[in-house]
């Protein structure tokens, strides 16, 4: 099994785990996992195949080893992947709040993975569900859809990794499967739609994340609030703020000016201070802040048989 391994000396201080957990559905993902020793295991369906890439080391120096066909092509993307690309300076902490988690947080940046269907697919499936209802789906489906982890047999890696299907994979997965995994068919026709484009959707990797946003709400099924998600993790856009959410409006309302209330048009005008930085500046705020109290019960998980 074919195996690279390469250093990453970051310029400034990094924490890798805060800068690579929005890549992580949930804690049973089986395509990331950190063990108790803080190793990073995350696999990836990479243009040249699939590959494993395991991360240790220290904040000063990141050794990176990965195994697989796109082992290579994994281990060019990581410096992006651990925010090289980011640009943390030009950002100003404009309320006291998202002031503390900046200087509490320094090395917090924003992840490019370059990888558009590997984002999108999950951001899908969260779409009108509760996160624990999304989170299963993706574990479902990649369990028993996608392909072994390559070449982590005797590495200490964690049991169970598994590399998502691939967009013939995806287009296989037969009706019942995303029943059992509670995706209706809007869900499951939009990552099939997705998917079929193969190496086209990936090439918005390339393209401006403003561009490749507008590009990605062409598709049906995908709208601003999934496209956002999408370009947080592919792109590391710092601006793309999710809109259309249920619940971040009410947050950044809450912590911004006490009220539990807040919609869509409410939560952009407190951004606006941040107006090319607003992704980065929820993700300090959320960090920062707890949610507002709840109001009303717990949405439940509704059944599909």
């Amino acid at each position: 099994m074919h195996q690279e391994s390469r250093t990453f000396v970051p310029r400034a201080p990094l924490d890798v785990r805060l800068t690579l957990m929005p890549l992580r559905r949930g804690g049973g993902d089986p395509t990331f996992r950190i063990t108790p020793d803080g190793t990073v295991w995350r696999t990836s369906r990479t243009p040249e195949g699939p590959a494993t890439l395991r991360l240790t080391g220290s904040p000063a120096a990141v050794e990176g080893t990965a195994w697989g066909p796109g082992a290579d092509w994994l281990l060019d993307a990581m410096p992006a992947l651990l925010g090289a690309e980011d640009d943390p300076s030009v950002f100003v902490p404009r309320h006291r709040v998202i002031q503390a988690a900046h200087r509490r947080h320094p090395g917090l940046r924003l992840t490019r993975t370059g990888l558009v269907l590997e984002a999108l697919v999950p951001s899908v499936l969260e779409q009108k569900v509760t996160t624990i209802e999304a989170y299963r789906a993706w574990r479902l489906l990649v369990l028993r859809h996608g392909d072994p982890a390559p070449g982590v047999a005797g590495t200490g890696a964690p049991r169970g990794m598994r590399v998502m299907p691939d967009a013939r994979g995806w287009a296989l997965v037969p009706s019942w499967d995303w029943r059992g995994a509670a995706v209706d068919d809007k869900r499951a026709t939009a990552v099939l739609r997705a998917a079929r484009l193969g190496p086209r959707l990936e090439a918005l990797a390339g393209r401006p994340p403003e561009e490749a946003s507008a590009l990605l709400r062409t598709l049906p099924g995908i709208g601003p609030w999934t496209a956002a998600e999408t370009l947080q993790r592919s792109h590391g856009a710092p601006d793309a703020v999710t809109v259309g959410d249920l619940h971040l409006p009410h947050h950044v309302g809450y912590a911004l000016t006490g009220e539990r209330r807040g919609d869509d048009e409410t939560m952009l005008r407190l951004l606006a201070p941040y107006e090319g930085q607003r992704h980065r500046a929820t993700r300090l705020l959320l960090l920062a802040s707890p949610p507002p109290p709840r109001q009303a019960p717990r949405a439940t998980i509704p059944t599909h048989r």
